[in-house]
């Protein structure tokens, strides 16, 4: 790979294996890399090797040889350790920061690419995780950071996002018809459909769990039972693409049910680097085509509902959007100032995304400091905690030297939609 700066990568940051890809610009799509050039093996164990004294960190199948060779502390679980609350790893009997050695493996990923700064020279890095939990958040993040990416350069997303990225950017007749993606764990098979809504922009794209098989233990049924389950699934609607994803999914024994997923001229694909590609996809997205802006995806990570005030800005009454729907929990990290006008406590407007329906929820500022009108200047900062919680914190900042700060902080955790509504 030449030089660059303007680098996409996509990494899917699996539990047993990752994979990376970057965006081809000349094939203008995302492509894999190998971890051994000309392998065609695209799966690199999530695994890294501390080389002893700390000199350095090998990934993958390396990292295993390295340590066979005792040359170095093999971490097999760091999938594991990421998903933890802890913020050291005991190492060779020191202990290490989780951020470091996670910040070695994706540096080694990176490397795969040839280039000899891949930090210098990436424009985005997208991580696809099967969920996003806050210690993921937390560790990945703080990973990240420590390579050199700002805050703008990387971002964190879910399987279900990256299927929505994969989807929707790979085909464009997918922006207006159901998309199926059968998923495959060992004897267990799970169904899920892409929906996308008519209607007026932004519109409204979901992913449901429609079914769930257990296959037989004899794995000569499977075929059939993959039949019956595919036409209980799909039944009579009208789906675009099937995509298929999962080791425990072969075209050797699925003999039956194949033709039956490619009935309705069903564009039919299978493949194990749909997560890297569709992190990839998204980053591209996001950083320089934004074609899906009128497009609204919600999965179970996203935040969906919408969150502001009526406030007057340059003597005009308004309403002024803190958070909008549609976006993963972990990104929105909300910093307002504003004057208090005759007021005693901050009153935000919610609604939930796709509907008309407003409610008002009032959050308390207990022995706010009496002041002349228009002389309290406060600070709101808003970020979640997970999907459904939300924290705030309000801070006095006084007015100048004629009112300094009280230091007073309020906080509070809420739940938007299980909050108690303020009477109007």
């Amino acid at each position: 790979m030449k030089e660059t700066r303007d680098v996409i990568f996509g990494i899917d940051f699996g539990r047993e294996a990752s994979q990376i890809t970057f965006y081809d610009r000349k094939a203008q799509e995302p492509t894999s890399l190998e971890e051994v050039v000309g392998s065609k093996e695209y799966e690199i164990p999530t695994a890294v090797c501390v080389r002893h004294g700390r000199k350095g960190f090998h990934v993958g199948s390396e990292a295993k040889f390295f340590s066979s060779q005792n040359q170095g502390i093999l971490l097999s679980d760091l999938y594991t350790l990421a998903e933890s609350d802890k913020d050291e790893v005991l190492v060779g009997g020191e202990r290490m920061p989780l951020s470091g050695i996670l910040a070695g493996f994706f540096q080694g990923l990176l490397g795969l690419s040839g280039l000899t700064n891949p930090v210098r020279n990436t424009r985005c890095i997208a991580v696809a995780v099967p969920v996003l939990t806050p210690a993921l958040v937390k560790n990945i993040t703080a990973a990240c950071e420590e390579m050199g990416f700002g805050r703008e350069e990387y971002f964190l997303l879910d399987y279900a996002q990256a299927f929505f990225y994969y989807a929707m950017t790979s085909r464009r007749e997918n922006w207006n018809r159901n998309i199926g993606w059968y998923e495959f764990s060992g004897s267990i098979v799970r169904f899920r459909r892409l929906s996308v809504q008519s209607g007026k922009p932004p519109i409204t794209i979901r992913l449901a769990m429609q079914g769930e098989r257990e296959l037989s233990q004899e794995q000569t049924k499977w075929d059939d039972e993959l039949t019956l389950f595919v036409k209980e699934t799909l039944s009579t609607e009208l789906y675009s693409t099937i995509l298929l994803t999962g080791k425990s999914f072969f075209q050797e024994w699925a003999v039956r049910s194949i033709p039956v997923l490619c009935q309705q001229q069903r564009k039919v694909f299978y493949g194990n680097n749909l997560f890297s590609k569709g992190a990839c996809a998204a980053a591209k997205e996001r950083k320089e085509d934004n074609n899906l802006k009128g497009y609204r995806f919600f999965s179970d990570n996203m935040v969906l509902d919408n969150v502001g005030m009526e406030m007057r800005i340059m003597g005009a009454p308004t309403y002024y959007s803190l958070i909008d729907a549609g976006k993963n929990w972990y990104e929105y990290h909300v910093r307002v100032e504003m004057i208090l006008d005759q007021m005693t406590e901050l009153v935000f407007v919610i609604s939930s995304a796709g509907s008309q329906e407003k409610k008002k929820v009032a959050m308390k500022l207990e022995d706010l400091p009496e002041r002349p009108e228009r002389t309290t200047r406060l600070l709101l900062e808003m970020s979640y905690l997970n999907r459904d919680d939300c924290s705030i914190k309000v801070t006095d900042l006084g007015f100048g030297e004629m009112f300094p700060s009280s230091q007073k902080v309020w906080t509070e955790v809420v739940q938007w939609q299980s909050a108690q509504s303020q009477e109007s």
